[in-house]
C-alpha cells in the first residue's frame, strides 16, 4: 500500500513536470512570434489614439528593446493563455468532481474570451479618456508634453493589464457558483469588504495618484456587480439541476 502510495505520488509529480515543460514550450513559441509581431504591433498602437500624433522619445539605450520585449511578452502571454488553462485541467481534473471537471472545461474559453474583451475595453476605451484626463491637466499648467516611451507604455500598462484581468471577476465568480463555493446571497452580504478590497486594489494597481486609481476602481466595482447578477443566474440553473437529479434518483 505504502509503495503504491509513493509511486502514485511520483507519477503525478512526473505529469506536474510534463505538464509545465509543455506550457514553457508554448510560451517560448509564442514569444518567438510575438518578437516577429512586436514591430507591426507598435505601428499599429502609434497610429491609434490616444498615441496617435504623439512623438514617442527615448531617455535611455535601452527603452526600445525594453518595449520590444514587453509587447513580445505580453503578446506571448495572451496567445498562450488558453493552452495553460487547458494543460493545467488536464492536471488537476483528476482530483475534480465531475459537475467541477465539466465546469472548468466549459469556462476555460470563456476565460480566455473575457481578457481579450478586458483588453479592448482597457486600450480603446479607458486608456484614451484617462489619457485625455490627464493631458487636459498639463495644458492648464501649461506644461511642455515630451513622452519617452518608457513612460508611456508604463502608463498603458498600469491602466489597461489590472482592467484585463479584472474582466476574469464574473468568469471566476461563475465558476465557483457553478461547483457550489460561492452564492449571490453570500457575494451580497460581502459587498462592503468587496468595495473595500476592490479600492485596495485599484490603488495598488494604479499609477500613485488618486485620478488613475479612481477610473480603474469604476470598472471593477461594475464588475462585481455584474458578478453577483451572473451568479444569481447560475445559482438558480445549480438549484434546478440538482433538483431535478434528486427527483430522477
Amino acid at each position: 500500500m505504502g509503495k503504491q502510495t509513493v509511486m502514485t505520488l511520483l507519477e503525478h509529480i512526473a505529469e506536474l513536470r510534463r505538464q509545465l515543460i509543455a506550457i514553457i514550450v508554448v510560451f517560448l513559441a509564442s514569444a518567438a512570434i510575438g518578437l516577429i509581431t512586436s514591430p507591426y504591433i507598435l505601428d499599429y498602437m502609434k497610429t491609434t489614439p490616444p498615441a496617435s500624433g504623439l512623438e514617442w522619445n527615448v531617455f535611455s539605450p535601452f527603452d526600445g528593446i525594453r518595449m520590444y520585449m514587453s509587447i513580445a511578452l505580453a503578446f506571448a502571454f495572451i496567445v498562450s493563455l488558453p493552452v495553460t488553462l487547458f494543460l493545467l485541467w488536464s492536471f488537476v481534473k483528476q482530483g475534480l468532481h465531475k459537475h467541477e471537471r465539466d465546469a472548468a472545461l466549459r469556462y476555460i474559453p470563456y476565460s480566455a474570451l473575457c481578457l481579450l474583451i478586458g483588453l479592448a475595453f482597457g486600450y480603446y476605451v479607458v486608456l484614451p479618456m484617462s489619457f485625455s484626463f490627464v493631458r487636459s491637466i498639463s495644458e492648464k499648467m501649461n506644461l511642455v508634453e515630451t513622452y519617452g516611451i518608457s513612460q508611456y507604455f508604463s502608463f498603458m500598462f498600469n491602466i489597461v493589464l489590472p482592467i484585463a484581468v479584472a474582466f476574469e471577476l464574473p468568469i471566476v465568480v461563475m465558476f465557483l457558483t457553478r461547483i457550489g463555493l460561492l452564492t449571490p446571497k453570500r457575494l451580497q452580504k460581502s459587498r462592503r469588504y468587496a468595495y473595500l478590497i476592490l479600492v485596495i486594489a485599484a490603488n495598488l494597481l494604479s499609477p500613485p495618484d488618486f485620478v488613475s486609481a479612481f477610473i480603474i476602481l469604476i470598472p471593477l466595482v461594475a464588475l462585481f456587480e455584474i458578478s453577483i447578477y451572473l451568479s444569481g443566474i447560475v445559482h438558480r440553473k445549480r438549484i434546478t439541476a440538482v433538483a431535478a437529479r434528486e427527483a430522477a434518483a
